[in-house]
């Protein structure tokens, strides 16, 4: 089938094919660094780092950028309202953001471009737009022409005569429509020079500026959150298409625009505007970060997600149980390196060479994975084959059976890996270091419960049991003995 994305300019999924074969260029568009994240951010970001996986697994390279807004109304209001710079603010919330994410285990972009760091291409840009008609000068700012560009519209699929002009009168603008390129400075704020005066870029140019520069005029993906349908992203695409017919280079901005459904809390969109946002640091003094990067990707992303107590104890349960299955696995087979060697030799042969009956089950789990994700990221089918071989593997949870076990554990921890959820590479044990050592005292504890259990003191075994687990270390009996975890 190969992989389907849904483009939200065509309305319909559509086969994906990359504008250069075996190289994909994504631009995401990055946080305004005016406040600390919160996880309706990580919402949105998260399925670009599962649409990079997944499209490294299947042997793309990708490029992908996500820029950095460090420049803008909001940051100067708080920024004043703090008593600080606003070039401290952004530098601050930037890192904060960067910690976020990697804290979930976002992968860094490939390329991270900050708003006032490119500057001399936003101005050749208006510039461009300027000499081509599209764009005027008035008032120290420069608006765009709204009403020169026929295509406008077409990605949010609105008309432009239908559009609510501005409630807030703008001096210079000829037409309600019409957006800014450029503002002119105002007393107490950030400005630049430029051909028309002292000021600073608008909101909408920047990406057009640095997606333009890392990726070209056309390429293959633009991605961001829901609420930038319109205006933001209608006003790249109308900029960027408008520069690039004026410079004799027709063609589509992005081949495929992807959007993130939003988040919600109590049935109302998380923002923080409404007071109702979830800060990241918040959130993990309640989850550990792989159960919240979980929970975020538990839905499909053009689908909204509710965030809740009740939901992230559901996902807590749904992700501990893959989990616990990968971690007693590994135990019983003696680590990953044994599991690899073992699945190798239940793969799947040919009828006449028979055997390979698990190694063949998994890979239908494989191909069930494949195709769920090839159709536009469909998490939750991905999910039910994940958890059919967690399934299949805990049936045969023991060292009698562990050829199959291994064949069972290597398939998961690989569909894990897309999800970058998994426990043993992914998101190793925090204090591993101290392992040997844990484990030498709790063989010691779990020698004296097994010695209790043998002269019938069944109430100090338990006991035993009970005083670990309060103290977060959890005892399990298996067919194959005692076997312990961390809660």
């Amino acid at each position: 089938m190969g992989l389907h994305l849904y483009d939200t300019r065509t309305r319909r999924v559509r086969p994906f094919e990359p504008l250069r074969p075996g190289h994909v260029g994504v631009y995401v568009c990055g946080p305004t660094v005016q406040s600390a994240p919160h996880v309706g951010h990580l919402r949105t970001a998260l399925p670009f780092d599962l649409l990079r996986r997944w499209l490294e697994q299947s042997g793309q390279d990708v490029t992908l950028v996500q820029n950095v807004t460090d420049i803008d109304d909001k940051i100067i209001i708080n920024a004043g309202r703090d008593g600080t710079s606003v070039w401290e603010l952004a530098t601050r919330q930037t890192r904060a953001f960067d910690e976020a994410y990697r804290t979930v285990g976002i992968a860094p972009p490939t390329i991270q471009p900050r708003a006032t760091g490119h500057l001399p291409e936003m101005i050749a840009l208006i510039a461009s737009l300027v000499d081509a008609g599209y764009a005027y000068p008035g008032a120290g700012s420069v608006w765009f022409r709204v009403g020169r560009f026929a295509d406008y519209g077409a990605l949010s699929h609105q008309r432009p005569e239908s559009m609510l002009p501005s409630a807030e009168a703008e001096p210079g603008k000829a037409d309600p429509r019409d957006f800014a390129l450029w503002k002119a400075a105002r007393p107490g704020e950030p400005f630049w020079s430029s051909p028309w005066g002292d000021g600073r870029p608008g909101w909408h140019l920047e990406c057009s500026a640095m997606a333009g520069k890392y990726l070209g005029s056309t390429f293959d993906i633009h991605g961001g959150g829901l609420d930038l349908v319109f205006p933001h992203h209608e006003n790249e695409r109308a900029q960027t298409l408008c520069a690039a017919a004026g410079a004799g280079q027709p063609g589509e901005m992005a081949r495929y625009w992807m959007h993130v459904g939003l988040l919600t809390t109590g049935g109302t969109k998380m923002s923080k505007s409404l007071g109702n946002s979830v800060l990241v640091a918040d959130a993990l003094e309640v989850v550990r970060p792989q159960v919240l990067r979980y929970h975020l990707l538990s839905a499909h992303y053009r689908s909204t997600l509710e965030y809740s107590p009740e939901a992230l104890a559901e996902s807590t349960a749904a992700h501990d149980r893959v989990e616990t299955f990968v971690r007693n696995a590994l135990d019983i087979l003696g680590g990953p390196g044994e599991a690899a060697a073992l699945a190798a030799d239940d793969r799947p042969r040919s009828a006449t060479g028979g055997g390979g009956s698990h190694g063949a089950g998994a890979a239908g789990a494989w191909a069930d994975f494949t195709a769920a994700l090839d159709d536009d990221l469909a998490v939750g089918r991905a999910l039910a084959a994940l958890f059919g071989a967690v399934a299949q593997g805990n049936q045969v949870l023991s060292k009698a059976h562990s050829r199959a076990l291994a064949t069972w554990v290597q398939v998961t921890r690989r569909m894990l890996a897309v999800f970058g959820l998994d426990p043993h590479d992914q998101w190793p044990t925090a204090g591993a270091e101290l392992r040997p050592a844990l484990d030498g005292v709790m063989q010691i504890v779990l020698d004296l419960r097994s010695a209790a259990r043998a002269r019938r003191d069944y109430a100090e075994a338990d006991s035993i049991r009970a005083r670990l687990a309060a103290a977060g270390l959890i005892v399990e009996d298996t067919p194959e003995g005692q076997r312990w975890h961390l809660a």
